[in-house]
C-alpha cells in the first residue's frame, strides 16, 4: 500500500480486536481474553502506521473500531492516536472516534481520551430491554448502559453514537419503539440501527436461531416503524442504517460510502487507496510478527461501486456522475420512473435517491442498474 496525495481528506481506521466476550452473532475479527497482547499489539500498530503514513496525506477522521477498543488502557489508545497524528497531515477539526461498550471504562478513562483528542464515542447498546440484551449474549443491562453513556457525556463528550439492533429473537415493534424512545431521551447525536443478520460460522448460524429471528415481513415492518419513530425524535436518516441529529453524520463512515480514500491498520482492516482495495488477514499473531503482509483486493469497478454505495445514502446517486462512469441513462430513467411510481425513490432528473421503502429492497434495485 503506497502513500498518495489525495484531493479529499482521507480517513484512518484502527482495528482493535479485543472483546470481553465474543457475541454469538458477531462475525467481526475479535478475540476474548487476550489482555497479554495489548502492549505488543499497540507497538505493531504504531510500527505499521509509521511505515505507511505520510505528511502528504491529509486526514480528517480517525476511527478506532473493534472489538472493544476501550478494553485497552487509555494510554495505549493515546499512543496509537499520537502515531497517526505525527505521521499523517491531521486537520484541525479531525473527527476522532472510539467504539466502546458499557462497563468497560469509567469517567476518568473517558476524560483521558478526551484530553488526548478523541471527540466522538460510538456506544454498543443494541437494546434497552434486558431480556433482549441477554438473548444477544451482551454482558450489560440497560441500566449499566445508561450509566456508562451518561459517564461519557459527563466526561465531556458531546458527539455520542449508539448502536441499536432490530430483529432480535422475541423483539416486538413495541419493544423496539421502547428502545428507540429510551435512547432518544439520552444526550446522543447519532444512532446506527441494524437488522440482525445471521453470519456464517457464528453460534447464531443454526436452525434453532434462524427459525426464531424476525422473518422478512416482520423485519420490514420493524425497519419502517424505526425510521418513522427516529424521525419523530429528530434523527434524520442519511444512510440505510444510520440516523443523526442535524449536522452530525459520521464523517468517517461517509468516506466509505462516498469512495474517499481510507487507510486501515490491524488484522482484518481494509483500505481503499488509488481506486484499489487492500486488506490484512484475520490473524493477530501474523500481524504482530509481520505487519506489512498486506493483500490486494483487486481493482474496483468504478460504476458498480458508485451505484452500490451512493444508493445507500439519502443523498442518492448523481445522474451526471453515473453517466460519466458509463451508466446507461435510458435504463436509469426507466427504472427511476417505476421506483417513483411505487414510492421507492425520488428522482428529479439530476439525482436518484431511495426512500425508506426503497432501502428495504436496495439490493434488487442495485442489481437492475449493474
Amino acid at each position: 500500500m503506497h502513500s498518495v496525495k489525495t484531493m479529499s481528506n482521507a480517513g484512518v481506521y484502527i482495528h482493535i480486536p479485543f472483546c470481553a466476550r465474543k457475541c454469538p452473532y458477531c462475525d467481526f475479527y475479535s478475540l476474548a481474553g487476550a489482555e497479554s497482547t495489548f502492549e505488543v499489539y499497540a507497538k505493531a500498530l504504531i510500527r505499521d502506521i509509521q511505515s505507511t503514513g505520510s505528511k502528504e496525506i491529509s486526514v480528517d477522521s480517525i476511527y478506532f473500531g473493534g472489538g472493544t477498543p476501550t478494553l485497552m488502557p487509555a494510554r495505549l489508545l493515546t499512543d496509537i492516536c499520537e502515531a497517526v497524528k505525527s505521521t499523517f497531515d491531521i486537520q484541525k477539526d479531525t473527527e476522532i472516534t472510539v467504539e466502546s461498550n458499557p462497563f468497560t471504562a469509567d469517567k476518568n478513562y473517558y476524560k483521558e481520551l478526551l484530553a488526548a483528542g478523541f471527540n466522538r464515542i460510538s456506544f454498543g447498546v443494541q437494546s434497552c430491554v434486558d431480556r433482549e440484551l441477554k438473548t444477544l449474549g451482551r454482558l450489560h443491562s440497560f441500566d449499566q448502559a445508561e450509566r456508562s453513556l451518561l459517564d461519557v457525556y459527563d466526561a465531556g463528550f458531546e458527539n455520542i453514537s449508539c448502536d441499536l439492533m432490530m430483529g432480535i429473537i422475541g423483539q416486538s415493534i413495541d419493544s423496539l419503539m421502547f428502545s428507540i424512545d429510551k435512547l432518544c431521551c439520552l444526550p446522543i447525536t447519532h444512532i446506527s440501527a441494524y437488522m440482525l443478520k445471521i453470519e456464517k460460522g457464528t453460534p447464531y448460524d443454526c436452525d434453532e436461531i434462524k427459525n426464531r429471528v424476525a422473518d422478512e415481513d416482520e423485519s420490514a415492518e420493524m425497519y419502517l416503524a424505526a425510521v418513522d419513530r427516529l424521525k419523530e425524535n429528530g434523527f434524520e436518516q442519511y444512510e440505510i442504517s444510520n440516523f443523526c441529529k442535524s449536522g452530525m453524520r459520521s464523517r468517517h463512515n461517509m468516506k466509505y460510502w462516498q469512495l474517499v480514500p481510507y487507510y486501515g491498520f490491524g488484522p482484518s482492516a481494509h483500505s481503499f487507496i488509488g481506486g484499489k482495495r487492500y486488506y490484512y488477514d484475520r490473524d493477530i499473531q501474523d500481524y504482530i510478527n509481520a505487519p506489512k503482509k498486506l493483500l490486494e483486493d483487486g481493482e474496483c469497478n468504478a460504476l458498480e461501486e458508485y451505484i452500490m454505495l451512493s444508493l445507500r445514502l439519502s443523498d442518492g446517486m448523481g445522474v451526471q456522475k453515473y453517466k460519466e462512469l458509463g451508466g446507461d441513462t435510458a435504463a436509469l430513467e426507466t427504472l427511476a420512473e417505476k421506483l417513483c411510481r411505487h414510492g421507492m425513490a425520488v428522482y428529479d432528473g439530476k439525482t436518484l435517491s431511495l426512500t425508506a421503502q426503497g432501502f428495504l429492497v436496495s439490493n434488487s434495485i442495485i442489481a437492475e442498474l449493474i
